[in-house]
């Protein structure tokens, strides 16, 4: 899609806004940002006057379950969590997802282009992640990247669901076990296979450690759903064991080791924010978190967690924890560039930069001010949200309707 918009206060994000500002548009990929005048417009384009609207990249939701734990559906639409095997790295949050679950138009109507979609925290492994864009007739047509990472988990969730089926892992200590042997065994497996295959031997090959193995290599990061400050040092205990990228998924009490956690030069997905303490894991769950390890020198990315928090209130977790001390660049950051470049995105989305997708949104007014509105939504350049001002209501472009 060829288009320029023109006039808005653009944000970029990973670099100063430019007020009166230009955003070329061509083939669904930005191809100049700047001020007004100095950014050639091409001729026989689209132009959209963006005059006094704010003009952001989309959002990147860097943790939820969007599509395979759909709304109002129940259990025949909840795919997130396989209780069947503490190791479940051989499965893909891919192919679960329901592209035409409620969830996507929702969160156009917040301005989130891009979600990274994990499978759940009932299995000490849960599988693995896909980052998707938020329309799209198939997942096949969404897809960014697959796989993004590997969920894991710790804590309460895993050993409830196993506890009640009375079988390893019931503990905490059974959790990092089952994870401890998991990777132990993908060592042997990675020795048995760059063996046979110097050898030229015919090996039998196990998908779940094949996952493992990438994990392993560094190929893919390890989204360790932790909340608790001890599960947190677990986290890390088993990180340092084995060698692996770790990014800390919920952090509720990782303000409580922020130093550690900085120093480390770990990443940080915290939230879902807006929630109340409903388990124990999350006495000390307060809105400072994310401020807090900011200002120690993590990296922060912010999550909805969704459906516990919808993921349209994305934006408004980011206001939040401004309000409680976050530094407001920065609390973009961490619904933009943070996300995108955790996850592996940074070549596609999170800011508005020449050579990245056209995916932005255009705002009424300031994005952290809870009055304002996303009022359109392109990806890649088309226009898949519009508000409609009249009926005080989003409207949505069919994506099974091409022109």
């Amino acid at each position: 899609m060829d288009l320029v918009i023109t006039s808005g206060h653009v944000v970029p994000v990973d670099g100063d806004p430019i007020p009166g500002g230009t955003v070329v548009i061509r083939d669904g990929k930005i191809v100049a940002v700047g001020a007004d005048g100095e950014v050639p417009i091409p001729q026989d384009v689209e132009v959209v006057d963006a005059a006094g609207l704010w003009v952001l990249p989309g959002f990147v939701e860097a943790h939820g379950h969007i599509g395979i734990h759909e709304e109002a559906e129940g259990w025949a639409g909840d795919d997130t969590n396989e209780r069947t095997d503490p190791n479940g790295a051989m499965l893909r949050a891919l192919d679960a997802v329901n592209p035409a679950d409620q969830g996507f138009a929702d969160a156009l109507g917040g301005g989130v282009t891009t979600a990274v979609i994990k499978p759940g925290s009932a299995n000490p492994i849960g599988g693995q992640t896909v980052a998707l864009k938020c329309w799209g007739r198939s997942v096949d047509d969404m897809l960014v990247r697959q796989p993004c990472s590997v969920k894991s988990a710790l804590g309460e969730n895993p050993k409830r669901v196993y506890g009640e089926q009375k079988k390893l892992p019931s503990t905490r200590q059974g959790v990092a076990a089952v994870i401890r042997d998991a990777f132990s065994r993908a060592q042997d497996y990675r020795a048995r296979r760059e063996q046979a295959r110097a050898e030229g031997k015919p090996f039998d090959r196990d998908s779940a450690l094949e996952v493992l193995v990438r994990v392993l290599d560094g190929e893919l990061p390890w989204c360790q759903h932790t909340h608790r400050a001890d599960d947190i040092a677990t986290a890390i205990r088993l990180a340092d064991e084995f060698g692996y990228r770790l990014i800390i998924n919920h952090a509720t009490e990782a303000h409580l080791l922020a130093d550690e956690v900085a120093r480390r030069g770990i990443p940080v997905i915290s939230g879902p924010l807006l929630t109340s303490r409903l388990k124990v894991e999350l006495r000390h769950r307060t809105l400072q978190n994310p401020g807090i390890l900011a200002r120690a020198g993590a990296k922060v990315a912010l999550t909805t967690d969704h459906p516990v928090v919808p993921i349209h209130f994305l934006v408004h977790q980011a206001t939040f924890a401004v309000k409680e001390g976050m530094d407001r660049a920065e609390a973009l950051r961490a619904i933009t560039v943070h996300p995108a470049g955790m996850m592996g995105l940074a070549d596609r989305v999170g800011a508005l930069r020449p050579g990245l997708d056209a995916d932005l949104v255009l705002w009424d007014g300031d994005p952290l001010d809870v009055m304002s509105r996303a009022v359109r939504t392109y990806i890649a350049g088309r226009e898949v949200y519009r508000y409609d001002a009249e009926r005080r209501e989003g409207v949505v472009a069919d994506p099974y309707y091409r022109e």
